[in-house]
């Protein structure tokens, strides 16, 4: 029998995943939005794709949760996107009282599904879904270190002129402006890149990677990144569905981990069938380790602003 994957919101991020999603040929997926027929346009049109691209994947749009059902995973894109000026943290309020409706539905339609979040505040909203839904914690999981450490590994590599598949990265913490760029870990074939380029030009890059979403924000004028944050969703269903037990970093429920209690942080994980199945320790420098409860204590204030 075949997976079911649901993606709430078919805006970019959202119809984009779902293009990704049906071309892998593993799930049928339904793409679930509040405007009428919008979903289903796209849906049809994604269909009449496999006789050419060769995938048999079902895919289907709706306005109904009821269409949702049952589903192994659920994506959640929709939400007010970030624009121009705007930090992560002003979206807090716009979007907690969209997530939280959308958790509630998804619980009640599909009470045996893993929560993959991607809307921002990323880590405030994945808080938000943990809470609503009652799920254990390895089943909701924040999409963030991985399009992050995506960020930090292709300026590594144009700045190198290498490949990224020999970029090595972790970027841990919150998904914004605090994020923990590990430029100690990071090696290029093995080498680590403090021996590849100069200390002022890593931190140049660290900020950089810090800035990567305002920096496609500032450049498209409207909306925001839509390719990556997707194919970064992707992996993760990946690794989730066909059970690979690959680590990657990911917003989870800390209980005393990185010495984070009740947050939600981005950390290395291991994602497989069960969701999110261990939490991997990196030894920290002291500096890390300040830096990460500085992100967790950013994080944290968004929680506190939510209620929650």
């Amino acid at each position: 029998m075949r997976s079911k994957i649901t993606v709430v919101g078919a805006g970019f991020v959202g119809s984009t995943l779902t293009q990704r999603l049906v071309e892998r040929d593993y799930a049928d997926v339904v793409m679930f939005d509040i405007i009428p027929n919008m979903p289903q346009g796209k849906a049809l049109d994604m269909l009449q794709a496999g006789p050419v691209l060769g995938y048999d994947s079902l895919v289907v749009g709706t306005n109904d949760y009821a269409g949702t059902a049952n589903s192994d995973i659920v994506v959640i894109t929709s939400g007010f996107p970030r624009k121009p000026g705007m930090s992560r943290d002003d979206l807090v309020k716009k979007n907690q009282e969209i997530i939280g409706q959308v958790t509630q539905e998804v619980a009640k339609n599909s009470p045996n599904c893993i929560i993959i979040m991607v809307t921002n505040p990323l880590d405030a909203m994945a808080q938000l879904a943990h809470h609503i839904s009652g799920f254990p914690r390895n089943r909701v999981v924040g999409m963030a270190g991985v399009l992050d450490t995506a960020r930090f590994r292709t300026f590594i590599a144009q700045e190198l002129g290498a490949s990224v598949r020999d970029v090595q990265a972790y970027v841990l913490g919150g998904h914004g402006d605090t994020m923990v760029p590990l430029a100690r870990m990071c090696t290029v074939a093995g080498v680590p890149i403090s021996q590849l380029m100069a200390a002022e030009r890593i931190e140049q890059i660290v900020q950089r990677t810090r800035d990567g979403g305002a920096e496609i924000v500032k450049l498209l004028g409207t909306g925001s990144a839509y390719f990556a944050p997707s194919a970064s969703v992707l992996q993760m269903v990946d690794s989730i569905l066909l059970d690979k037990k690959m680590i990657m970093p990911c917003a989870a429920y800390l209980q005393g981990e990185y010495g984070i209690n009740g947050l939600f942080v981005g950390v290395p994980v291991k994602l497989g069938a069960q969701g999110i199945e261990q939490i991997v320790e990196v030894e920290l420098s002291e500096s890390e380790r300040a830096l990460l409860k500085k992100s967790a204590d950013a994080v944290k204030e968004l929680v506190e602003v939510m209620g929650i």
